[in-house]
């Protein structure tokens, strides 16, 4: 796979559940969304669509080089919103869809170009995602730090908010390099079209539901989920008005 042979899809709704309308919060005059599809385009891939079920989003990025795909706005996740776009395009199946959270104007290119070529380098995969090692004992402990477990073949065992896996000696008051157990998942992920043909027809399993975590219904139905490792983490997406406070700062220090 040379870098511009996938795809970007941004789900992109009005009514997230912690911040309504962040999308479309100004930063340095721009809206937030807008920050994600430059970081988009940036990439080099061979498409960047918005995909969205609100005009005020589609006309926000209506004067940038992307398409626009008006979704349903019943989705549950941004990955049934990417099997809707799917749908709409009728692309082959191995076409690599890369879902860019829209909150996420931050991601560096590298990352995504990262998470796409996984399924270049795993052809019997579906699905990627990257993840980062854990220096902080503190992050473990974190709801929002969402951790995930391999197995030997770099396949995800499981997701959690919890600490996994769990320090049953005591934590140490500092991780490093020699501590290799604990990796914070980096919500960026990388499918086949084919596998979001088939997302709608996959019952919520009861860890997606209790944990809040889409890509535990893949593992709940056996697809396997394939994790890519980098040691440079995007710093944190905005999903609270004290991290839309914070990226803001990026751009307008005053």
């Amino acid at each position: 796979m040379t870098q511009r042979e996938f795809v970007i899809v941004i789900p992109a709704r009005f009514a997230a559940a912690r911040l309504p309308g962040k999308l479309l919060r100004p930063i340095a005059g721009r809206a937030l969304i807008c920050h994600t599809v430059r970081a988009a385009l940036a990439v080099g891939a061979q498409r960047v669509i918005v995909a969205t079920d609100d005009d005020r989003i589609a006309a926000a990025v209506d004067d940038y080089q992307v398409e626009i795909c008006m979704t349903q706005a019943t989705h549950r996740s941004g990955t049934d919103r990417l099997a809707e776009v799917c749908a709409v395009q009728d692309w082959d199946d191995d076409v690599v869809v890369v879902n860019l959270q829209g909150d996420e104007p931050l991601m560096p290119a590298a990352l995504v170009t990262q998470c796409a070529q996984l399924l270049a380098k795993h052809a019997q995969e579906c699905i990627a995602t990257l993840a980062t090692p854990i220096f902080d004992p503190a992050q473990i402990l974190d709801p929002n730090c969402v951790k995930v477990v391999c197995g030997e073949d770099g396949r995800a065992l499981y997701f959690s908010r919890a600490p996994i896996p769990w320090q049953r000696g005591g934590w140490p008051q500092k991780l490093d390099a020699t501590h290799t157990c604990w990796y914070r998942h980096i919500g960026l992920y990388a499918y086949r079209a084919g596998f979001l043909r088939h997302w709608p027809k996959l019952p919520p399993s009861k860890l997606e539901d209790v944990e809040q975590l889409e890509q535990l219904r893949a593992l709940a139905h056996g697809i396997p989920v394939q994790i890519g490792l980098t040691d440079q983490p995007p710093p944190p997406g905005v999903d609270t008005a004290s991290d839309f406070a914070r990226v803001a700062r990026l751009w307008d220090p005053t």
